[in-house]
């Protein structure tokens, strides 16, 4: 048996380097301003694809990120790690998208890629902790969906058994196929790079970048196919533009409130009931937490 899998993956803005200018003003993410990283749970998801590319040889996976072209770093970062090849799903027309939008586009890209079985993405992105997304994409493709998932152990008979990891505890779960799996920071970390497909995949570009590239390597693009990183806009995957960026996304950000935390002075505790109270007090009060 061999199954053909999607990994649905997101660079995202690093969240642990929030400062001032995070924030645009009309309530969008200010990417330029913040470093960018491979979703951490989107690399739990590519290990779960990986372990079933190792346990069923033939089995084929296909990176899949929307964003700027910056964003083919994840794709590059994916093929490091054992993926096969790569879709950058990238237009002006796509920017500024909450989940709604988010989902129509990568569903459009999902069907353009034709033939899966799996499609496998992590629960939640860090830079909107929603987990509204893969649901989505699952719905509007109309096929089954397992969330929470720790583990897919086995595929067998049309059907996956998917162990998920909820609040009270674990729950095994079947599904038929094809099928879309959301999978939790709880699962197996992701393996590191190979170097053997470091040194194969380096030079893996979309056709953008490689409009930009140096003469020297313009050749190797045509001798070595594996290289060339699918890059579609709107009008390739047949998309409705009017569904798509911030036209299709029914959220609207209402206000915006930057609260940068500085390291002012320290305060030492007994540990006294009244003393734990009243630093609770004065944290709910700053708005440091409640």
């Amino acid at each position: 048996m061999a199954f053909n899998i999607i990994v649905l993956a997101k660079q995202v803005p690093d969240t642990r380097n929030i400062g001032k200018d995070a924030m645009k003003a009309d309530g969008t993410v200010n990417r330029g301003a913040l470093p960018a990283i491979f979703n951490p749970e989107d690399l739990n998801a590519l290990e779960q694809a990986l372990g079933i590319k190792d346990r069923y040889p033939g089995s084929t996976i296909t990176m899949l990120t929307m964003g700027p072209g910056r964003a083919a770093d994840i794709l590059r970062e994916g093929l490091f790690r054992g993926a096969d090849d790569g879709v950058l799903l990238t237009d002006r027309a796509f920017a500024g998208a909450d989940t709604l939008a988010t989902s129509y586009a990568l569903s459009t890209a999902v069907r353009k890629i034709g033939k899966y079985d799996l499609i496998i993405c992590g629960r939640q992105a860090i830079d909107g902790d929603t987990a509204q997304v893969g649901p989505q994409v699952a719905e509007k493709l109309n096929i089954p969906q397992v969330t929470y998932a720790e583990e897919i152990e086995e595929i067998n008979n049309g059907k996956a058994r998917v162990k998920r990891r909820l609040e009270n505890g674990v729950e095994t779960v079947e599904s038929p196929l094809p099928l879309l799996v959301t999978v939790n920071g709880s699962a197996r970390t992701c393996r590191p790079r190979n170097a053997k497909l470091l040194l194969k995949f380096k030079h893996a570009k979309t056709v953008t970048e490689r409009q930009a590239e140096n003469i020297d390597y313009i050749d190797i693009y045509s001798t070595r196919p594996y290289l060339n990183l699918t890059e579609w806009g709107v009008a390739d995957v047949d998309a409705d533009i009017d569904l798509c960026g911030l036209s299709g996304s029914p959220t609207k950000v209402k206000k915006i409130e930057n609260v940068v935390f500085q390291t002012k002075e320290s305060k030492h505790l007994s540990g006294s009931d009244d003393e734990i109270e009243q630093l609770m007090i004065e944290l709910i009060a700053n708005h440091t937490i409640g």
